[in-house]
């Protein structure tokens, strides 16, 4: 195991979330309902009172969420928070999930802000997020994606899938790896929406949705709220659980990746990419390590091609080799190498833009999580691959 430097210097200390539902079904409860159930979730779970809250840390156009509004006034409103000193969103969508614990360290490192908040909640029962680009007015980026068949995110993943194929000989099977191996870290999980076991026959019997993705290459369509309390590694100390501390945070991202997949002229080294490589550069940096120090990583998978191609990006694997490295068995949680999104990700568990694989990563370095990795001391979280800025985490073991 690594022994590492990094920041250390702040500490996530609570970790709260809603039961996950399918589209729609968290009704009639609002967007501030289950962000507010996952925020005093948290909260308990930190031994905090609400009202020592001070500050926010969103991502993903919190301001506004997706279909209705999540906005801090609600917030202090509904839960009683007297002041805040610290309020702020990362630009873009999913791509910010870990850069946001970034932001909200930078609040507490700079004294705006001593507790901070980083929650998602997610209801799709007016749009659905698979949809969002057909959603969209014309402009002149829609006007090359839509006549295209480009209507939403998976349709334009499945481009950047298939470049991946043509030029390093991926396979479908590894696809289908990740998908059934991630299926069978659900098994186990309470919150899981789908526990059920997944086939290679399951896999390809499966319709096409957008080719060479299948049902089973999609995240999940879910409601629920997730919340994460940040704080300074002194006040950790003296709080309910053994704190777990931030080594490394990034957020950012280079022009040549620009709007991910709705990006056009991409080269090659990035249009068959994640986009994550300047991420895992700097967060190895910070926390004078490498990817071989890394025991279990938390990659975000809105669809799976996109995990394997993290797996290059973060150096678990050359450029061009996650294909033969997965269908290895090289992610899986027993007998893999580096095992992947152990509480089932968003391809099994629920999709709350980035937020479960935080709150997994506080499991897995409390000691307490289902799938627990033995013995682990670091855990790489990702968010992304999407429009910049993408970003990432390395937590540590619980001090």
């Amino acid at each position: 195991m690594a022994t590492s430097s990094g920041l250390r210097d702040v500490a996530i200390v609570g970790v709260g979330a809603t039961p996950y539902y399918k589209r729609g079904g968290s009704l009639p409860k609002s967007i501030t309902e289950l962000a507010g159930e996952a925020i005093l979730a948290a909260c308990d779970d930190a031994g905090l009172p609400v009202t020592d809250v001070d500050g926010f840390a969103y991502y993903s156009g919190a301001s506004a969420g997706y279909t209705e509004k999540m906005d801090t006034a609600d917030f202090m409103e509904t839960l009683g928070i007297p002041e805040v000193r610290f309020t702020a969103a990362l630009t873009s969508g999913g791509g910010g999930s870990a850069g946001a614990i970034g932001l909200a360290r930078a609040a507490i490192v700079a004294g705006d802000a001593s507790v901070v908040v980083t929650v998602m909640a997610l209801q799709q029962s007016k749009q659905r997020l698979g949809s969002v680009f057909s959603a969209m007015d014309p402009d002149p980026i829609n006007s090359f994606l839509q006549p295209s068949g480009l209507f939403g995110p998976g349709q334009l993943m499945s481009v950047l899938a298939r470049r991946h194929m043509h030029l390093y000989g991926t396979r479908r099977e590894a696809f289908a790896e990740i998908a059934l191996s991630t299926r069978a870290n659900a098994f186990n999980r309470p919150k899981a929406m789908h526990r059920q076991p997944l086939t290679l026959d399951d896999y390809f019997n499966a319709r096409m949705i957008a080719e060479p993705l299948c049902l089973y290459d999609f995240c999940q369509e879910t409601d629920g709220a997730v919340a994460v309390i940040t704080t300074s590694m002194d006040r950790a100390r003296d709080l309910r659980q053994p704190p777990v501390p931030v080594v490394a945070a990034a957020h950012g991202g280079v022009r040549d990746w620009g709007r991910a997949f709705a990006w056009m002229g991409m080269p090659d080294e990035y249009f068959a990419s994640s986009g994550n490589a300047p991420i895992a550069k700097r967060l190895y940096e910070q926390a004078a390590i490498s990817a071989a120090d890394i025991d279990v990583a938390l990659l975000y998978d809105h669809f799976s091609p996109m995990v394997l191609m993290q797996l290059e990006d973060y150096g678990f694997c050359g450029k061009g080799e996650g294909g033969a490295f997965v269908e290895s068995g090289a992610i899986r949680y027993d007998g893999g190498s580096i095992p992947v999104n152990t509480h089932g990700g968003q391809l099994s568990e629920a999709y709350i833009i980035g937020m479960t694989h935080i709150m997994e990563g506080v499991e897995q370095m409390r000691g307490t999580a289902i799938n627990q990795v033995r013995d682990a001391e670091l855990a790489l979280v990702t968010g992304g691959p999407a429009s910049l800025p993408v970003s990432g985490l390395i937590l540590g073991r619980a001090a």
